[in-house]
């Protein structure tokens, strides 16, 4: 594991930072802010890694990396994930349509979510994907119907919930018994889901899938779901003949935010779940199954930081007598909902310049009219803070941008890909005809 919170392109020297030797200040000229700044090495590096070391331990064509695309997508990095080579975990017709546009071949696409239109699911279909992972009884009926009408015969996956309390923040826990995803083992929903299947010619079962949650560390919780899956898939052989081929175990492997944090990389985590998919297979009597994971965040998120400008300072006596400074920046909520949403921590460093000033208690704010518009709840900052200092914040590429909105009539901040020192726009800043453009007027 590594405390990976900036990206392998990043240097902080003497309180500059730069990204591919372009300086903030550069960057925060020539692109404004707030902005979002993506190492395109290091993406293309870990997504790289993921998929060689899968292949390392597991052995060639022993599996499959599926990067998330709803922690972070557009058409560029679409064009990245075709390039590199691995798949695509896709879960709306949105991210579907910025997946093929990019150039991904529908072999590589998987395609999920608990609440699939008849429209999703017909153009998933139509087009070709690899697999749709079934979530509910309904849905079972939609695919076979689109199938049925496309003339083909789809492969689909069931997302089994394997009843796992994985120790993260309870919204972005996904494996426990009462939640919205996936057909529950222990309540015999997931097996009532496969004799659902088996009644549809039209459907090809390749397998079982599950996703346990979001910031998981360790590989515990995948060897327990390992070895709930395969003897589920045990009991699938064993009643129907046949044995599912494919096993996929999804993501949620942590990333670092803040000093202590750790990231985790695939040499923390393969040995461990293949061993205990060969124990549990030579237990069962089964063959191994090919093997899939869907990291996005565990890529994209340390790749990623968000350059804001300090507006306004201010200091505010609290409980004790004591004084916070609060610091104001130019976004806020609308670019990083995760500290309002999931109590998520981040840090921040002046960016622009060096500071010999104490430090003080810190709170880091956006521009927007809500009092939990927090990006950094506690933080010791440089006393000497001003309006008009760049302040960067590591770790933001997964669900800064892709959780993005217009609060307040905000135009959404553009993300920059920089590589071998060179810096171009990959999704552009919204303007204020774009957040006209929609209104109908009479």
């Amino acid at each position: 594991m590594s405390n990976l919170m900036w990206s392998k392109n990043v240097s902080l020297q003497t309180g500059v930072l730069t990204l591919s030797g372009i300086s903030a200040a550069q960057l925060g000229k020539e692109f404004g802010t707030p902005s979002f700044f993506l190492d395109e090495e290091a993406f293309r590096s870990r997504a790289i890694s993921w998929q060689r070391s899968l292949e390392s331990e597991f052995g060639p064509n022993a599996g499959t990396i599926f990067y998330a695309a709803k922690s972070f997508i557009c058409t560029a990095v679409a064009q990245w994930i075709a390039e590199i080579g691995i798949g695509i975990d896709v879960c709306t017709g949105g991210e579907l349509a910025v997946a093929l546009a990019g150039g991904i071949s529908p072999e590589k696409i998987e395609l999920h979510g608990n609440n699939k239109s008849v429209a999703e699911i017909d153009r998933a279909v139509s087009v070709g994907v690899r697999t749709i992972v079934i979530d509910s009884l309904i849905e079972i009926e939609r695919v076979a119907a689109a199938a049925q009408k496309a003339g083909k015969r789809q492969a689909v996956m069931l997302r089994l919930t394997p009843g796992i309390e994985a120790h993260t923040h309870e919204k972005i826990s996904t494996a426990h018994e009462d939640v919205k995803f996936g057909f529950s083992i222990a309540s015999g929903a997931a097996w009532d889901a496969a004799e659902a299947v088996a009644t549809h010619p039209q459907l090809e079962l390749r397998g079982v899938h599950c996703h346990i949650g979001s910031q998981i560390f360790g590989s515990e919780a995948h060897e327990i779901a390992t070895e709930r899956l395969v003897g589920f898939m045990a009991k699938y052989r064993d009643a129907f003949g046949i044995e599912l081929p494919e096993l996929d175990l999804g993501g949620g492997f942590g990333i670092a935010y803040i000093e202590g944090d750790i990231t985790v990389e695939p040499s923390d985590v393969l040995p461990q779940i293949h061993a205990a998919l060969k124990k549990v297979c030579a237990e069962k009597n089964l063959a191994i199954p090919t093997i899939s994971l869907e990291p996005g965040r565990n890529i994209v998120g340390p790749t990623m930081f968000t350059l804001y400008e300090v507006g306004t300072v201010k200091d505010v006596v609290i409980e004790g007598g004591k004084v916070r400074t609060y610091v104001s920046v130019d976004g806020g909520m609308s670019d990083n909902a995760r500290t309002a949403l999931y109590d998520a921590q981040y840090t921040a460093v002046i960016a622009q310049r060096i500071s010999s000033a104490p430090l003080t208690l810190t709170r880091l704010v956006g521009k927007h009219c809500e009092t939990g518009d927090i990006i950094i709840n506690e933080i010791q900052l440089p006393s000497d803070i001003a309006p008009g200092d760049l302040i960067a914040t590591p770790a933001t590429g997964a669900y800064g941008r892709s959780m993005a909105s217009n609060y307040n009539h905000v135009p959404r901040p553009p993300v920059v890909a920089v590589k071998d020192g060179k810096a171009r726009v990959i999704v552009r800043r919204e303007n204020e005809a774009d957040l006209l453009a929609l209104d109908v007027k009479e």
